[in-house]
């Protein structure tokens, strides 16, 4: 079985940290992690040294040519919002998608996408500030500035700066199951699943007070006891506040509705327990809290397109064939 190909777009003028943030997923050997050996390619329009705005200079060993095969293309940023990319480099991102690779761009990278035709009548991230100027630059796309990335299955788009790492993180998730991109998480000290949207980091934080701890340790009490019922105002009540209080902090601190975040959080414990274990899927949706395999089954397919069972059947044949290579490599 041939590495995974992960090819990146760097240009003269990038910010370094955009680059490095799919060079941190991607481009270490996370085998350990459970996750495959990857061929990880800086690429640029013309292969050779690139220099970044912080002034330091990074090698680009490939040309558009890396782009060739790659499984994923990302564009970690992007320059000259209004000007078209290199007709060579929209032809490139055209050619690698027409042949199944998974295009993402992150952050300004949306633009460079959005130039390339990937997006046309489709939902884009990115960064807040920009996001009206992609719209009227793309009016034929629908731009949403209150989300961390838009995954459209083939083209995945996201917010600014440090929503790149929760963008590749979903990325590990969706392609090599939860467990693999909690490890990832943890090792990298992120987030598994930062919930909600841009909303959180445009509004003003909230301060913090004692209500504001006891709205902390309420959330922490129902992510520790998922497979409980929790209704609304139990948990309002839990952090000292009327429903209508907890509804409107919940939105403007976390970015989603209560039920949204419940929700998030027992499908990712599902998915960890049909990686896991073999538990029958009655008892994986008991103790994720979803009550019954039929209602496990239905917000599976409405979050993930897909069935337990499917998922299950995915990710343990993954795993399985790992331990083999494990085995043969020994």
């Amino acid at each position: 079985m041939t590495d995974p190909i992960i090819a990146v777009l760097a240009f003269d003028g990038i910010s370094p940290f955009h680059l490095s943030v799919p060079c941190l997923v991607f481009g270490e050997d996370r085998t350990a992690l459970g996750l495959p050996r990857f061929d990880f390619r800086i690429c640029a329009v013309k292969a050779g040294p690139v220099h970044t705005e912080a002034g330091l200079t990074v090698a680009a060993p490939h040309g558009l040519e890396g782009l060739d095969g790659a499984d994923i293309v990302i564009i970690p940023s992007w320059y000259h919002l209004g000007e078209a990319p290199a007709p060579v480099l929209m032809e490139a991102l055209r050619r690698a998608h027409q042949h199944g690779a998974l295009i993402v761009g992150l952050c300004l990278g949306t633009f460079a996408i959005a130039a390339a035709g990937l997006l046309s009548g489709r939902r884009a991230a990115t960064h807040w500030a920009y996001s009206e100027r992609l719209q009227k630059l793309h009016p034929d796309i629908t731009v949403d500035a209150t989300v961390l990335y838009v995954d459209n299955g083939d083209v995945v788009t996201s917010a600014g700066v440090a929503a790149g790492l929760d963008c590749c993180l979903h990325i590990v998730r969706a392609r090599y199951g939860a467990e693999a991109a909690l490890r990832l998480a943890r090792q990298i000290v992120l987030s598994p699943h930062r919930q909600g949207g841009q909303a959180q980091f445009i509004e003003h934080p909230v301060a913090k007070s004692e209500n504001a701890d006891r709205f902390t340790q309420a959330l922490d009490a129902v992510r520790a006891t998922l497979a409980a019922t929790h209704s609304l105002d139990r948990v309002a009540e839990a952090a000292g506040l009327t429903r209508r209080t907890f509804t409107r902090r919940f939105q403007k601190s976390i970015g989603t509705s209560f039920g949204e975040w419940l929700t998030s959080h027992r499908i990712e414990l599902a998915q960890r327990l049909l990686e896991a274990t073999e538990k029958s899927m009655d008892m994986v949706a008991f103790e994720a809290g979803f009550g019954s395999a039929t209602s496990l089954r239905q917000h599976f397919s409405a979050r993930l397109k897909t069935s337990p069972v499917q998922y299950r059947r995915e990710f343990s044949r993954r795993t399985d064939q790992k331990d083999e290579r494990m085995v043969l490599s020994s």
